[in-house]
């Protein structure tokens, strides 16, 4: 008859080679993980057949051991629950001090950071849903080690999303399941550096960290000017060594103006003519307010355009979701930087995330989310008009953010004056490219990072600290 304990109890680890007896030797052992804290008391012990079976010793030996240590106070035992290790408090050693807290560093009250979307709405009760069902429905495979490229569930319904949604062409088979933005220009920095491509050309106004991503890859990082119709890609012929160019199209972070026709135009005429590559970060492209929607560059010419998208900012970051649709060309390449399996994202989320694209959940998040977002862009332009309108709002017609240009002169001291009233924000110059010609004084609001409650004092913080 099988012991009703033998699948319940803690599975130990005890080392008994060396000891003067084995019933010693056991009990030896168990009083120093007991001491030790490596058995936490409350821990439900093995069976003493369990336990002898796993130890390969007699289950008389083991019952006496369990027996004595109770009797000593190490364990207790209790019929119907077990032998559990018994509650002790350690005597204190005087020469023993709790080191002191230390206070918790302080934080702003409120954040207009750029670059998060509000993660107090991530909609957890039908991520919930999606994955109780992925679950279920889960191959056995899914649980191996996986193609490197990404579960082929995720990479179908994303290809059917990018091409009704974004106007991507994007084949299965060409798709690249990653762990967010950084995770792919990593992989495809590996393959420009592989292929000798000396330069990248990036905007003059963009995300530091990733131009400091290329340059650890060993590429150097030239900017392109950037004025009202977006990047000037025209100026990419005169970029010699630039064999790809990083661009914003659909929505240029930080300034928010979207690439001209025109000059998308022109970087594709480029990249076919000069056999470069066009790395499309197609940010805020989802979150649109007054304006038609922006089709992604990738459809102009998709042999010459990698097309990146995550989650980040229409779900949460911290999923750590996102992918490339990229070049048939170069998929051979990428899949070789990424390695021989799936290392970077759970493949339990990319079929959750996969169920919930299908099931139409993503789409009415995203709708959602642009009601929401959009409201609070028009609480933040009124704000603004009323208590400073001598400044000029720009770059909202979409995204996340937006930007509040000010007098010359004053950003850093707005910025300062800011971190006074407990606001997080940042300047315009904190995303200047070094060789940048034009020099912007400005404010990058974030408008989608506070929760709801926080929104009203954030606005007035702001406020408060205008020029």
């Amino acid at each position: 008859m099988t012991d009703p304990w033998a699948t319940f109890g803690a599975d130990l680890h005890l080392d008994l080679t060396g000891s003067a007896g084995l019933r010693a030797g056991l009990m030896d052992a168990l009083r120093e993980a007991a001491r030790t804290g490596r058995l936490a008391p409350g821990t439900r012990l093995p069976s003493s057949r369990t336990l002898a079976a796993d130890l390969g010793i007699a289950r008389n030996t083991v019952a006496d051991a369990y027996a004595e240590l109770v009797a000593e106070g190490w364990l207790t035992a209790r019929q119907g629950s077990g032998t559990r290790v018994a509650q002790r408090s350690a005597p204190r050693s005087s020469a023993t001090r709790t080191p002191r807290a230390r206070p918790p560093r302080s934080s702003p009250a409120y954040s207009l950071m750029p670059g998060s979307p509000d993660v107090a709405t991530f909609p957890r009760a039908e991520w919930l849903k999606a994955a109780r069902r992925a679950l279920t429905r889960a191959p056995h495979d899914a649980f191996g080690y996986g193609d490197p490229r990404g579960r082929i569930e995720l990479r179908t319904v994303l290809a059917g999303y990018l091409a009704r949604a974004r106007g991507v062409y994007a084949d299965p088979e060409r798709i690249m399941v990653c762990a967010g933005f950084v995770h792919g220009l990593r992989m495809l920095g590996t393959v420009l550096r592989e292929r000798r491509v000396r330069e990248v050309a990036v905007e003059s106004y963009g995300l530091e960290p990733h131009n400091s991503l290329l340059n650890d890859a060993g590429l150097r990082t030239p900017c392109l000017p950037l004025d009202g119709l977006g990047s000037r890609t025209g100026e990419l012929y005169g970029a010699r060594g630039a064999g790809a160019v990083l661009l914003t199209p659909a929505h240029q972070f930080p300034t928010g103006v979207p690439l001209h026709p025109d000059r998308r135009a022109a970087a594709v005429d480029w990249a076919r003519s000069t056999g470069g590559l066009i790395l499309e970060d197609d940010y805020d492209g989802e979150f649109r307010y007054d304006r038609q929607p922006v089709g992604a560059l990738q459809g102009l010419d998709p042999e010459r355009v990698v097309y990146l998208g995550t989650t980040s900012k229409s779900l949460a970051p911290g999923l750590r979701l996102g992918w490339m649709v990229v070049p048939e060309s170069l998929m051979g390449e990428v899949t070789a930087a990424k390695g021989w399996s799936d290392w970077s994202s759970s493949a339990l989320d990319q079929l959750t995330l996969a169920e919930f694209i299908a099931s139409g959940a993503y789409d009415r998040h995203v709708r959602s989310m642009r009601l929401r977002y959009r409201h609070r862009r028009d609480q933040l332009v009124a704000a603004l008009a009323e208590r400073a309108p001598a400044l000029r709002v720009s770059g909202i017609a979409a995204g996340l953010h937006a930007v509040l240009e000010l007098p010359p002169g004053s950003e850093a001291e707005v910025v300062r004056a800011a971190a006074w009233q407990g606001l997080a924000v940042q300047g315009l110059s904190f995303f200047r490219h070094p060789d940048a010609e034009v020099r912007r004084e400005a404010l990058v609001i974030g408008y989608g990072t506070p929760p709801d409650s926080a929104w009203a004092g954030a606005l007035d913080a702001l406020c408060r600290i205008l020029p």
